[in-house]
């Protein structure tokens, strides 16, 4: 975790959260055509309310106590693999369902009928529930609710609820009926209307319910979708949404998309502060002793441009991470940030678009009076193609631990950076841990959005793999949370980002290994095509450079090799 006293912001404690449950109640309407369509039922809100004025949303709201009660349990048919709390949470969704539509998920004890007008007429929406159903020999159908997403609500909502989104088909021979006092307008919407109503300004969503309709998108009919819910217990997703700043606009991001990660890092209470727009005209901090810089190089190989980081403060000077091409608007605005005292230069690996500034920066450096700062790494090898030589005025060993020191209020403050040989992208590539803060400077071994490309010579498919493992084991060590990459947003959970890049590459390779056993007489021009099936046809000649490496991997592992 990055040190309390280098977070750019002061801790704010977010609202506790309490519980609640929402249903998503679904049915195949038919199509003009003669198909069908998936639709979900949505209500809107009191225009007077105090939680989400207007807004249209699925019918639910907070758990009772009553709802965990033994009573509330023992009335509920339910799967075995359904825990207490899915249970609890099952009954709060059959109970607001009722109270506020008047949609009755109840079965009768005696046959398993479900639930009738006559049964809805007599129960009282403002009397204990689940008492009135056992008087009626009713029992809920917790068994048929399931789980398809669990939402928090931002870290900086006033009022937050933690809820499971549950679905289930609705009954047939039941019609909403709004209670008009919370919920009005009851209507059964296909989700990619309302979302295009909703973009249009005519249909009023949280963020939440915006996503959650996307998802749905991709089902065509209700069966469809409870197939993809009923595998196990667990929520397809789980999400508290983060915040962060483009164009000006607050704007929300799930745990999987691309900022996510940086917005845990510099915000992680949630506080709606920092912006996520690329420029390359001054530094972002991340931390207060961890600046970056992007340089205007931004294309296919480079995403947004080449991430340059400081790592430092005033009091201790600072190293410069991949100082980037030989721009000198770029290593100016470098340089500027620092204060002009760099005291180390430090390039992940001697690709063009991260080593060539290294000389030009130190020259700079020492023009203005200042020692002048090493030029650190791993020099390249004789593999490296004629635009990728660097030399480093020392070569960085292995585990070896670069760090800045210098005064802070509470005594001395220190910054260490441990170098880790990682070849596979490049054969002298490093990445660079921060150890007091545990984040990890990958260079272009580990991308946010993207897999580096590994082209042979200089590139290795089995040293990629096994690198990999080694900077999980650095991560394991160092407590590291997060990842600063050379290109992209700063990336969450190292561990579960390796794991997942490691999947993908043994995945492709499988996918090689089959091209290659089709058409064992073809070349990369014919496996490409079934390899990279998934990639854009414009990229193949790219992807052929990783589909090498595959081969040369696949083939040093045959017997005899």
């Amino acid at each position: 975790m990055p040190r309390p006293n280098q977070q750019l912001h002061a801790h704010r404690e977010p609202v506790k959260t309490r519980p609640a449950a929402t249903v998503l109640l679904m049915r195949d309407a038919p199509t003009d055509n003669g198909g069908t369509v998936l639709e979900v039922l949505m209500t809107r809100r009191s225009p007077t309310a105090s939680f989400l004025p207007g807004a249209y949303v699925f019918p639910g709201g907070g758990i009772d106590a009553a709802d965990a009660s033994p009573e509330s349990h023992a009335q509920t048919d339910h799967r075995p693999t359904q825990t207490a709390e899915r249970v609890t949470e099952a009954v709060a969704g059959i109970r607001e369902t009722f109270e506020e539509l008047g949609i009755l998920l109840a079965r009768h004890a005696d046959d398993g009928r479900f639930a009738d007008a006559a049964d809805i007429a007599a129960i009282d929406r403002h009397q204990p529930f689940v008492a009135q159903c056992a008087a009626r020999g009713l029992r809920l159908a917790g068994d048929d609710m399931h789980l398809l997403a669990h939402w928090t609500a931002d870290r900086t909502s006033p009022k937050r609820f933690s809820v499971p989104f549950l679905v289930r088909r609705m009954p047939e021979g039941q019609e909403p009926v709004a209670d008009e006092t919370e919920q009005f307008e009851p209507v059964w919407v296909r989700p990619a209307n309302a979302l295009a109503q909703h973009a249009e300004g005519k249909f009023f969503m949280i963020f939440p319910t915006i996503r959650t309709l996307e998802h749905l998108n991709q089902y065509a009919t209700v069966q469809a979708l409870m197939d993809a819910v009923s595998r196990d217990e667990e929520p397809l997703w789980n999400c508290c949404p983060r915040s962060g700043l483009l164009k000006g606009r607050e704007t929300r991001f799930m745990d999987h998309e691309h900022s996510f990660g940086e917005l845990a890092l510099v915000t992680p209470d949630g506080q709606i502060l920092h912006p996520l727009d690329w420029q390359s005209e001054r530094a972002v901090p991340l931390l207060k002793n961890v600046q970056r810089l992007t340089a205007p190089n931004p294309g296919v190989m480079t995403g947004p441009g080449t991430n340059s980081y400081l790592v430092g403060d005033p009091s201790t000077g600072y190293i410069a991470i991949d100082p980037g091409p030989a721009d000198p608007e770029h290593l100016e605005k470098l340089w500027r940030a620092a204060g002009g005292d760099i005291r180390q230069i430090v390039c992940t690996h001697s690709h063009p678009d991260h080593s060539p500034g290294a000389r030009p920066l130190q020259e700079r450096v020492e023009q203005y009076g200042k020692p002048k700062p090493p030029i650190l790494g791993v020099a390249s090898r004789p593999t490296a193609q004629a635009h990728s030589q660097f030399t480093p005025d020392r070569e960085l060993a292995d585990g070896e631990q670069v760090q800045l020191r210098g005064p802070s209020p509470d005594g001395e403050v220190t910054h260490t950076l441990q170098a880790i040989h990682t070849p596979g992208h490049a054969a002298n590539h490093v990445c660079l841990m921060l150890r007091e803060d545990g984040l990890l400077f990958s260079g272009d071994h580990i991308l946010n959005g993207s897999t580096t490309v590994v082209s042979p010579p200089d590139g290795n498919m089995d040293d990629y793999l096994n690198s990999l493992a080694k900077l999980d084991a650095a991560c394991v060590e160092c407590n590291a949370e997060f990842i600063a990459p050379a290109h992209g947003y700063v990336i969450e959970k190292p561990r579960e980002a390796i794991a997942k890049l490691t999947a993908h590459r043994l995945a492709r390779e499988a996918k090689v290994l089959k091209a290659m056993q089709q058409l064992p007489g073809g070349d990369l021009d014919d496996w490409v095509k079934i390899a990279y099936d998934d990639v854009p046809e414009r990229m193949w000649p790219v992807a052929q450079r990783s589909l090498q490496a595959h081969v040369d991997r696949i083939r040093s592992m045959e017997p005899g090799n």
